[in-house]
């Protein structure tokens, strides 16, 4: 039951007139009332996310004001003898244009000194922009690939990555230390400095440089590219025309930007359905491949065509695993490079990097933990890395997944094969064949409000309670709990800690290679479960054929666990 405190708050100074009438409205619902006030935001993988409206619990000028003036106080205790500067972007969703000019004047209100991009921007330029501009913290407003209603807020550290123990930790205790009524929403005009094409062509540099594979001929390389109404329309066509590309045809019902993203039920590259009509596109044009990315530009999506020209949907693991194959093979190795992924990605990638004979570090879910290893590794030489949610970087310019980037590698790997007289599909069957056919699946189960976290919750308590052996029939190996840190094998009783920062996961890890990962979303009201499983590859079938037995046992498996 949300408090009258909290409601009388919200309906008096510091909050305007139309807020007040707006939780005025609110009071006459107690269910919608709950929703937005029965918690405050909070950071999660993807930093402050959240649907737009008025309330704790709600992305609007007050809650982001809150953790603007927070941040405020943060990097000044943090950097006290500095003049601190900040950068600040934002993508094409409804309202994050004002809400960065909020943001921006509350951080120049506070004698700091603030970069503001004058339109919208991808994120990974935002991540390249702390970095290049020396500022000490990054902001950019968005809510990624979420529905139109969210709006959301992520925030970089120095290094150009989003913020990792103790700092965010550091700052959520300067947030909820902040009253309302402290925040300083009159900006100084003298403290603010518009950028744009500068700071883009010095992205599109170090774009070019990370993601150039060879010099050969790309004219004759076909591209359907979609922005689905985001940011990477500001970016990618300029980076594939600057690398000679010239044969991209761009999806213009999806062109322009446009927070309502009206030509899809979700603007998500994970989701076919997003991708329909530029599909429709390429087979008219009779492209080779099809790329998409979410509003911000940091996810890419990627369609390729099968042996009997269809269009193929890669998953997340599958575009890691064909570009980091990719990208070793055309590097000169000597042992002090390494890639990276997260513990529910794909163990094809610590395949790759045990064959080409490099390192290979594994982090948990959330690519400021990968930028977090090239931090911390400067004696080591990062290639790539990546995630299962269609996440991936290549060389170390940019310190976020970069949609910008990896469009380019796909494109460079799709025109070297075009010119050899194959295609990704072929190369994808011959990683499946060196390294053995891995199957991948996640399932999110979505769980809205209050009852929906509570439910979560006591889903992974209830696992990790449970005394189980086996699951599907198969016999469990190990159980991973990054809750408690603790690994534990069944087979041996042996127990071990795990040496990575606490995390709402647990892995079980099967006797017959299988692997099952369980964790909540930090982004979302969803628990996800992700299932690996795998095989040996049989070139004398179809790839189909080989993943038949492959789906049936993850359907058991999520038989014996969900239904």
């Amino acid at each position: 039951m949300v408090s009258k405190k909290i409601i009388d708050e919200w309906l008096s100074a510091p909050f305007d007139q139309e807020t007040q009438d707006s939780v005025k409205a609110l009071v006459k619902n107690r269910e919608k009332l709950e929703d937005a006030f029965y918690k405050s935001l909070e950071f999660g993988t993807g930093g402050l996310r959240g649907i737009m409206g008025v309330g704790t619990n709600r992305i609007n000028k007050y809650t982001l004001g809150k953790s603007t003036q927070g941040l405020s106080k943060f990097l000044k205790k943090k950097f006290p003898a500095e003049k601190i500067k900040v950068v600040v972007a934002f993508d094409c969703r409804n309202n994050s244009k004002v809400f960065a000019k909020i943001v921006a004047d509350i951080f120049t209100a506070n004698n700091i000194y603030c970069f503001l991009f004058n339109d919208l921007r991808p994120t990974p330029e935002l991540s390249f922009a702390v970095r290049h501009l020396k500022c000490h913290c990054g902001i950019v407003l968005t809510a990624s690939h979420n529905p139109p209603e969210y709006n959301g807020y992520k925030v970089y550290g120095r290094d150009g990555g989003q913020l990792v123990p103790p700092d965010d930790k550091n700052l959520i205790n300067e947030i909820k230390k902040t009253n309302y009524d402290e925040i300083k929403f009159e900006g100084n005009p003298g403290k603010l400095e518009f950028i744009d094409k500068e700071l883009d062509n010095a992205y599109h540099q170090t774009v070019l440089k990370d993601a150039i594979m060879h010099d050969q001929d790309k004219g004759q390389l076909k591209i359907v590219f979609t922005s689905i109404h985001g940011t990477s329309i500001t970016a990618i066509p300029q980076v594939l025309k600057k690398a000679g590309y010239k044969k991209v045809f761009i999806v213009k019902e999806q062109e322009k930007p446009d927070g309502d993203f009206p030509t899809v039920a979700s603007p998500n590259p994970e989701e076919k359905e997003a991708l329909n009509l530029a599909v429709k596109l390429a087979d008219q044009k009779q492209a080779d491949i099809v790329l998409g990315t979410d509003p911000d530009s940091d996810r890419l999506g990627v369609v390729i065509r099968d042996l009997n020209n269809n269009p193929y949907y890669l998953n997340g693991n599958q575009i890691m695993v064909v570009l980091t194959e990719y990208i070793v093979s055309k590097k000169k190795l000597s042992g002090n490079q390494f890639i990276a992924s997260t513990i529910v990605s794909t163990p094809m990638i610590e395949m790759i990097a045990k064959a080409h004979k490099i390192q290979y570090k594994s982090c948990l879910t959330g690519f400021k933990w990968i930028a977090r290893l090239i931090e911390i590794h400067p004696e080591l030489d990062f290639i790539a890395g990546g995630e299962e949610s269609f996440g991936y970087l290549v060389g170390s310019g940019v310190r976020d997944k970069d949609a910008v980037s990896t469009s380019l590698l796909v494109c460079e790997l799709a025109s070297e094969l075009k010119l050899q007289g194959i295609n990704i599909y072929d190369f994808l069957l011959k990683c499946f064949k060196k390294y053995g056919l891995f199957q991948e699946r996640l399932l999110s189960i979505t769980k809205k409000g209050k009852s929906g976290a509570e439910n979560i919750s006591k889903l992974m308590q209830d696992f990790r309670d449970k005394k189980t052996s086996k699951i599907g029939g198969v016999n469990i190996q190990i159980i991973e709990d990054y809750k408690n840190s603790i690994r534990k094998n069944l087979k041996t009783k042996k127990k071990e800690e795990i040496y990575l920062p606490k995390s709402d996961v647990l892995i079980f890890s099967l006797e017959d290679g299988s692997r099952i990962a369980l964790r909540p979303s930090g982004t979302e009201p969803k628990i996800k479960f992700y299932f690996s499983v795998n095989t040996y590859y049989d070139p004398k079938k179809s790839l189909k054929e080989n993943q038949k037995g492959l789906d049936q046992k993850i359907n058991l498996f999520i038989k014996d666990l969900i239904d």
